[in-house]
């Protein structure tokens, strides 16, 4: 086995490692790390096919930018974070619908290509990014100003208002200390009365 073949074999090994620990973690932020690690090990595996600018587009935009944007909006929408139950009863079906997924992909692709091989011509990014700041400079203006307008509408949602009421988690707090001084608050028959009252009704009747 060559060296590319060892290279290939390890990128796959720690990407789909990675990502099965994506599907099966209970902590969302342990998810997103290996979520990094399973799409640099894609981005490794396109650097090492020649596909250089694939390569970084997949560690600027994916790793860079989606991920950060996953633990963003995880901070900004007060999602839990913490390890979390997973009671589904789906699990088994999901398992073997995944797996039958993955089997048809790869008979598909092997019966495809087979043996086939391809000349790889590695292109310069300069003639991409030539090509993709000159010619298509309006459609990455639009695209990055529909991100920055969702990015402030993530804001908008999740900034909470003067006068909404607190947190779920102070609610369930404020309720209990609510019934806690109600129950210490005296009832209508443990009110004292007021000094010299009795004496004063005692005056009144007495003759």
């Amino acid at each position: 086995m060559s060296i590319p073949d060892l290279f290939m074999l390890g990128a796959f090994v720690l990407g789909g490692a990675a990502a099965l620990l994506v599907v099966t973690a209970r902590n969302v932020v342990h998810a997103a790390l290996y979520l990094v690690i399973a799409l640099v090990a894609v981005a490794a595996s396109f650097l090492w096919m020649g596909a250089e600018f694939l390569a970084w587009a997949q560690v600027l935009v994916y790793v860079g930018a989606v991920v950060v944007l996953i633990l963003f909006g995880l901070m900004l929408t007060r999602a839990p974070i913490g390890p979390m139950a997973q009671h589904n009863e789906n699990r088994k079906f999901a398992v073997a619908v995944s797996g039958g997924l993955f089997v048809l992909l790869v008979t598909v692709i092997v019966a495809t290509f087979g043996d086939a091989t391809v000349d790889v011509t590695p292109v310069r990014v300069a003639d991409l990014g030539e090509v993709l700041y000159v010619q298509w400079a309006f459609p990455f203006m639009v695209l990055g100003f529909l991100l920055t307008v969702s990015l402030i509408g993530a804001l908008v949602l999740a900034r909470r208002e003067e006068g909404e009421g607190p947190l779920p988690d102070d609610t369930d707090e404020g309720s209990d200390q609510g019934l806690e001084d109600a129950a210490q608050e005296p009832g209508p028959s443990d009110v004292t009365s007021a000094p010299g009252a009795g004496d004063a009704g005692q005056q009144i009747g007495a003759p």
